[in-house]
């Protein structure tokens, strides 16, 4: 009688602890996530209603992980860690595997060379990601400097890599499913039919031959934007547009960029004339137009004392470089030399090293190069290519080649 007994007294505390633990519980049950997100920008608004004239219920720190509750197009609500829940643009909140790539490429930066430093003539927003709908998680101030480390050319219109970010990483209920499923299901148009291939031998008779006929244009290639990869003093890192950025090079130099933009520099040495100090330059620029690169002409710039003014001690045309663009110091050589990636001719990249020979500026070694994006955690900051491409020829070049093909061949 005894365990029987004992077995009704235990069942009853279970039911009496039971009903006190539901009574002590403050409001519903907490619902259940579809999804994780991070806040993106340097603070996340979330709205009370789906509408950018609701009011705002609170703000979210970059960086922030969040529940994601619901879905509504390219609308999110999520739920913060203190419980506060509210709308937001799904373009805003930063997926598990984008916030890894960000703190690896801050993990990365440091280690960056830089390219020179730039400034900023307003208030300047910088992204996550080379695009213009990535979040912006800080903001460079008016008259601000920073080091610029990396540049990439990205598609203008192209979106985000945000827009798939609310994909649920865990299993989603019968419920949520059924609050999906109740949105109306818009369904696109199919494409139409492109022409037969054979469409310009079938209109020939008829277009073709007529007087006055002029063919088709070419589609034109999608706008794209160059972008610079920045290094602040504090150790945050951004995307930046690269035509808010002006290197911090004397105007006295600048004057002669030509309407080129200078994308690297740097101070070879020091020049004492009189009460004054001088530096010798080295620039890199590119023209409005080339973004195949990172520059297509490098230029020398050394400080003549008995004339006062800077001179061109060595320029160079018609380069396919890259960064990184570095100081070198040569042995037997007092003075600083530079080095950088180029292009050479059969389409490799190799390292080249200029110094002063006497006083001209010569490249005086070659050595093959290996872009860091080929790494496997290394992310990918600059336009670099991992395979060669077709070399540029300059217009006396493609002369004298074609010169050199008919002597030949009349030779024969």
């Amino acid at each position: 009688m005894k365990k029987p007994f004992a077995a009704l007294v235990a069942a009853t505390l279970a039911f009496c602890s039971g009903l006190l633990l539901c009574s002590c519980q403050k409001g519903p049950p907490q619902e259940r996530a579809i999804g994780v997100a991070y806040a993106g920008p340097a603070s996340l608004i979330l709205r009370k209603e789906l509408s950018s004239r609701s009011t705002t219920k609170t703000t979210v720190p970059h960086g922030e992980k969040v529940d994601i509750l619901e879905t509504r197009r390219r609308f999110v609500r999520i739920r913060t860690s203190t419980g506060e829940q509210g709308w937001t643009d799904a373009n805003l909140l930063l997926s598990s595997e984008q916030m890894d790539d960000l703190k690896r490429l801050f993990a990365h930066v440091p280690e960056l060379p830089s390219e020179g430093s730039a400034t900023v003539s307003e208030a300047l927003n910088a992204h996550t990601e080379p695009a213009r709908l990535a979040p912006s998680f800080f903001q460079i101030p008016e008259n601000g400097t920073v080091e610029v480390v990396g540049h990439r050319v990205a598609p203008r219109n192209a979106p985000p890599a945000t827009t798939s970010n609310v994909a649920p990483p865990i299993s989603v209920t019968k419920k949520a499913k059924a609050k999906q499923t109740k949105a109306p299901l818009l369904i696109s148009a199919p494409h139409p039919a492109g022409p037969p291939a054979n469409w310009e031998d079938m209109s020939r008779p008829r277009l073709r031959d007529l007087p006055g006929y002029v063919p088709p244009a070419l589609p034109a290639s999608a706008p794209t934007d160059d972008w610079s990869l920045i290094r602040m003093k504090d150790g945050k890192a951004g995307w930046v547009l690269s035509r808010m950025l002006f290197m911090a090079v004397p105007d006295e130099l600048a004057q002669y960029a030509e309407g080129r933009r200078i994308t690297a520099y740097q101070i070879l040495g020091d020049v004492q004339d009189g009460d004054k100090l001088k530096h010798n330059w080295m620039w890199t620029t590119i023209s409005p137009t080339d973004k195949c690169c990172e520059f297509d002409m490098i230029r020398v710039f050394v400080w003549n004392v008995k004339r006062h003014h800077y001179e061109t001690a060595y320029v160079e045309r018609n380069v396919a470089g890259y960064y990184p663009v570095q100081l070198a110091k040569v042995p037997g050589n007092p003075e600083n030399g530079f080095s950088l990636v180029a292009q050479e001719k059969d389409g490799t990249l190799a390292k080249r090293t200029y110094a002063f020979v006497g006083h001209r500026m010569r490249v005086v070694s070659r050595e093959p190069f290996v872009p860091v994006a080929e790494a496997p955690d290394a992310p990918k900051i600059s336009t670099a290519p991992s395979e060669p491409i077709p070399v540029k020829q300059s217009l006396w070049a493609s002369i004298s080649e074609r010169v050199k093909q008919m002597w030949n061949s009349g030779a024969r």
